[in-house]
C-alpha cells in the first residue's frame, strides 16, 4: 500500500476518532438539557422523539462546536469528568428555560385562587393545576414553539460554551448567583402578571365586605362568589392575551440572553 496513502487513512482515522469523541460530549450536554427543556421535554413528548430531537440537535452542534472542545477531546483520560461537566452544564441550560415556562403555571394558579377556580376544574394528576394555570402553560407553550424555538436552542448550546467551556465545571458562587437571580426574576414576573387580577380580587372582597357590614342580612356570600367567577372569566378573557404578550416579550429577551448574571 502507497505509504502516503496510509498516513492519509491514518489521519482521517483518527479526525473521525476526535468527532465522534466530541460528539459524544455534545451529546451529554443536549441530552441532559433535552430532559428539562420546554416543548421538547414535556412529559407527553414519546421517548423516542425526543431521542431523535437529541441526536438531531447535536448533529447541528457538533460541527460548531468543535473548535471549543479541542483541549477536552485531546485528553481523553478524563471522560469521567466530562460526563460530570456536561450533564452538569445541560441541566443548568434546561433548567434556566424551565423556570420561565414555570412562571405561567405561578401566575395562573394565583389567578386561579383570585378567582375562586383554584380547586373547581382542576387537572387530574400527580401534580394537578388548577384549569387556569392549564391555559396559561400550554399557550406559552405554543408560543415558545412559534418563536422558531428549535433556531434558538441550537444557538444557546452554542453559546454555552462560552460561559461554560467543556470540561470544566461552572463556579459554585456563579450558579447561586445566577440560579437565585433567575427565581427571582421568574417569581416577580408571575405575580406581574398575575397583579391585575389579584387588585381586583381584594377591590371587591372589601366591597362586599362594606356590602355585609352595612347589611347583615344579605347573604354576600351567595351574591358575591358567582359574580366574582363570572368577572374573573371575563376579565381573564379580556386581559389573557396581554399577559401572553408580555411573557413572550420577556421569553425572547431570555433567549437572547439566557446567562445573565452568570459571567
Amino acid at each position: 500500500m502507497n505509504p502516503a496513502l496510509s498516513e492519509t487513512m491514518a489521519a482521517l482515522l483518527g479526525q473521525g476518532q476526535e468527532m465522534l469523541l466530541a460528539g459524544f460530549f455534545v451529546f451529554l450536554r443536549v441530552g441532559a438539557a433535552m430532559a428539562t427543556l420546554p416543548v421538547f421535554g414535556e412529559q407527553v413528548v414519546p421517548l423516542r422523539v425526543r431521542l431523535g430531537l437529541t441526536v438531531a440537535f447535536t448533529l447541528v452542534v457538533t460541527p460548531l462546536a468543535w473548535a471549543d472542545m479541542g483541549a477536552l477531546v485531546a485528553a481523553a483520560e478524563v471522560l469521567t469528568r466530562a460526563i460530570a461537566t456536561e450533564t452538569i452544564a445541560g441541566l443548568l441550560i434546561g433548567l434556566s428555560l424551565r423556570l420561565f415556562v414555570m412562571v405561567l403555571q405561578i401566575a395562573g394558579t394565583i389567578v386561579a385562587q383570585s378567582i375562586s377556580l383554584s380547586q373547581f376544574l382542576g387537572g387530574a394528576g400527580p401534580d394537578p393545576q388548577p384549569a387556569v394555570a392549564q391555559l396559561f402553560f400550554l399557550a406559552g407553550l405554543a408560543l415558545a414553539a412559534a418563536a422558531d424555538l428549535h433556531v434558538r436552542v441550537a444557538e444557546l448550546f452554542l453559546f454555552s460554551y462560552e460561559l461554560m467551556p467543556a470540561g470544566q465545571f461552572p463556579g459554585g458562587s456563579t450558579v447561586a448567583e445566577w440560579g437565585i437571580g433567575h427565581i427571582a426574576r421568574a417569581f416577580t414576573l408571575a405575580f406581574t402578571l398575575a397583579a391585575p387580577f389579584v387588585i381586583a380580587a381584594t377591590i371587591y372582597n372589601l366591597a362586599l365586605g362594606a356590602i355585609n357590614k352595612a347589611m347583615p342580612q344579605l347573604m354576600v356570600v351567595f351574591v358575591g362568589a358567582p359574580a366574582l367567577t363570572l368577572g374573573g372569566l371575563l376579565f381573564l378573557l379580556v386581559i389573557t392575551p396581554i399577559l401572553l404578550g408580555v411573557w413572550h416579550a420577556a421569553f425572547l429577551r431570555l433567549l437572547a440572553d439566557p446567562f445573565t448574571g452568570a459571567g
